[in-house]
């Protein structure tokens, strides 16, 4: 099993949506999902299944991520992947899905998914637009927008 695991992009920030949960992406936000999705394809990621948060700023970086790989299937949103959501039942969407699976999500629920799916105390918190692969129960490799680059993932 190969999970992706991302954080959305740059949101507005809350005072222009009204609340945390309408955000929705900034143009340097969609931007960031656009690199972050052109560095997936570059590592030839090829996803069975999209998962996402249903507010705004996850959707829209799913569908990005959608488009830049030539994802055909639906994104898949699930509220179990919210801001405040407990990573036990994220991680049951996840195995029930098998395969290869894109979650993109909020921190900490996130950072806290990673530790529950590797069953560590804690996982490293995620920057906007970063995804982190765990490929059979470990991590291999991180990408980020910021930086426009994969990095080798090493945890102890």
């Amino acid at each position: 099993m190969r999970i992706y695991l991302v954080r959305h992009g740059e949101a507005v920030p809350e005072e222009d949506a009204g609340s945390d949960r309408d955000r929705w992406l900034s143009s340097r936000g969609r931007e960031a999902a656009r690199i972050l999705g052109k560095l997936m394809r570059e590592q030839r990621v090829e996803p069975d299944a999209i998962l996402c948060s249903p507010l705004p700023r996850a959707v829209q970086t799913a569908e990005l991520l959608a488009a830049s790989l030539d994802h055909l299937g639906t994104v898949i949103s699930r509220r179990c992947l919210e801001p405040a959501a407990q990573p036990r039942v994220a991680a049951g969407e996840v195995h029930a899905i098998g395969g290869s699976v894109i979650v993109v999500g909020h921190e900490p629920s996130l950072s806290s998914l990673g530790a529950f799916l590797l069953n560590r105390p804690a996982f490293p918190q995620f920057r906007t637009a970063q995804c982190c692969v765990l490929e059979d129960g470990k991590p291999t490799w991180t990408a980020r927008a910021d930086l426009d680059q994969i990095q080798a993932f090493f945890v102890d």
